[in-house]
């Protein structure tokens, strides 16, 4: 029985069909074929206009780190159905092949691929599952963090989402994800001891219960922490105790200590109505600098609605619908089989549903980003990876949506995308530190991203085209299937 904190093995993290199917790929003597496999999502959460790509950091560490254990060897050998020739070969085991993904940060779009690994059969097999999870989990956290933060309009915003998370690690990577959003800070310590996120946290309502009164909760608070006070005034009631013990607090202990109140922090209640009476009160008590928090069950609908009836919030605390994304809690990534090398070359495969939306594209391919003369993202291109780079001249491209039209690209850049991760099993990319993946989101979607992407209500889709020799490709293996 494995306990809490006992250390974890996490190439063990995978579904159970992965090591059938690798099993019986050994036991048929392919397990050296090599394969391409892309990752991408299909649909935006909560209906938004793009996504933001994240994970990749723990990818790497998860790659770094693939092996078994006699412990796990022994395991698998229990289950009965495994040859020892393949748990023989689980020994010696690690990861071969070639990654490669979008720079962490990066802002993505559905049906392009954001991470391709090329590698042996049974190697790019094992690794699914965990790296759909991380890159799901991170990559939908990161963008409900961005929505909210877009909706608070520059105004501070902290993770309070801990006690909400389905379990520590999605507290902790939660945290990790929310902070490349755009969220300021995070009240998870462990998060912060191992990211280096700014941590913050007030008191609960137990502090103030605890003491006989509201003033000497407020009182002893103020005197353990003079420099950084932000009191909680809704433990009784608001505007007739809270308020007037926070005004009373500032003035009797923490002025006379040549202190200010930082803050105080409303968590129940009708906050756009109580912020606007406690921002009237505290200005006439000479607390024009003192900060307003307000927290519970705030996501970006209800914070933007906050702003629109003249909410005097200056700080959100946010916690269970962002650590949780809890309007759709599902991101949706997949893993699907693009090519098989066969004779030296790679073969493209196709998966064909009867959901349009789930026909793949196939074959090994680039991902390229299409911007303007003024730098603006105007599209993504994806092309098959042997074909050169677009030039200077334009570009003539198809719209998989309206193939009959004819389109060029004219005047635009084009850059690369996926990234050289691992190399015939090196590392050869080094993940940024955090603070730098969460710079680079921010700078995209200043100066690269357009605005009516960024709405919250019908957004404008982000073309996604294809080049014609890959949709030419398309159309002939449908072509081929179709009985």
């Amino acid at each position: 029985m494995f306990e809490q904190h006992r250390e974890r093995n996490l190439s063990m993290v995978m579904d159970f069909y992965e090591l059938t199917m690798s099993n019986g790929y050994f036991r048929d003597g392919v397990e050296n074929a090599r394969v391409a496999f892309d990752v991408f999502y299909r649909k935006n959460p909560d209906n938004g206009g793009f996504a933001v790509f994240a994970g990749l950091a723990q990818v790497v560490d998860y790659i770094r780190s693939l092996h078994f254990t006699e412990e796990d060897i022994a395991f698998l050998r229990a289950q009965g159905i495994f040859d020892e020739g393949f748990l023989n070969y689980l020994r010696n085991f690690r990861f071969t092949g070639s990654l490669y993904a979008l720079r962490e940060g990066t802002v993505m779009y559905p049906n392009t691929p954001v991470v391709t690994v090329v590698a042996p059969l049974i190697e790019a097999q094992i690794v699914e599952t965990a790296i759909l999870l991380e890159i799901n989990h991170q990559s939908l956290i990161a963008t409900k963090a961005n929505r909210i933060v877009r909706a608070a309009q520059g105004r501070v915003v902290s993770d309070f989402g801990a006690r909400r998370a389905h379990n520590i690690d999605s507290a902790v990577y939660g945290a990790r994800a929310s902070y490349i959003g755009g969220v300021d800070s995070t009240a998870t310590v462990l998060a912060g001891q191992m990211f280096g996120i700014p941590v913050s946290g007030t008191m609960a309502h137990s502090w103030v219960m605890f003491y006989p009164d509201e003033y000497t909760a407020f009182e002893k608070y103020a005197r353990a922490y003079p420099d950084g006070c932000t009191l909680l005034v809704d433990t009784y009631d608001v505007l007739e105790s809270g308020i007037p013990n926070a005004i009373r607090v500032a003035r009797e202990v923490l002025m006379p200590m040549g202190k200010r109140l930082q803050g105080i922090r409303l968590d129940s209640g009708d906050l756009a109505y109580l912020s606007k009476k406690a921002r009237a009160m505290l200005d006439e008590a000479g607390l024009a600098d003192c900060k307003i928090v307000a927290s519970n069950s705030l996501d970006e609908m209800t914070i933007s609605s906050l702003l629109s009836q003249g909410a005097k919030i200056d700080i959100f605390g946010v916690g269970e619908r962002l650590i949780t994304a809890r309007s759709e809690p599902v991101f949706g990534a997949v893993y699907k089989l693009v090519a098989v090398e066969e004779n030296g070359r790679f073969a493209p495969r196709i998966k064909i549903s009867e959901n349009v939306e789930k026909v793949t594209n196939p074959g090994l391919k680039r991902l390229l980003r299409v911007y303007d003369q003024h730098g603006k993202s105007v599209a993504d291109l994806i092309t098959l990876a042997d074909e050169p780079l677009p030039g200077p001249e334009p570009y003539r491209f198809v719209d998989p949506v309206r193939p009959w039209r004819i389109r060029h690209f004219e005047n635009c850049r084009f850059e690369q995308l996926q990234l050289c991760v691992f190399k015939n099993g090196e590392l050869v990319y080094q993940p940024e530190p955090l603070d730098a993946v969460r710079e680079y989101l921010r700078r995209q979607l200043k100066t690269q991203v357009w605005e009516e992407e960024q709405r919250f209500e019908n957004p404008h889709i982000h073309y996604v085209d294809m080049s014609p020799r890959m949709y030419e490709l398309k159309m002939s293996m449908l072509d081929q299937a179709r009985v």
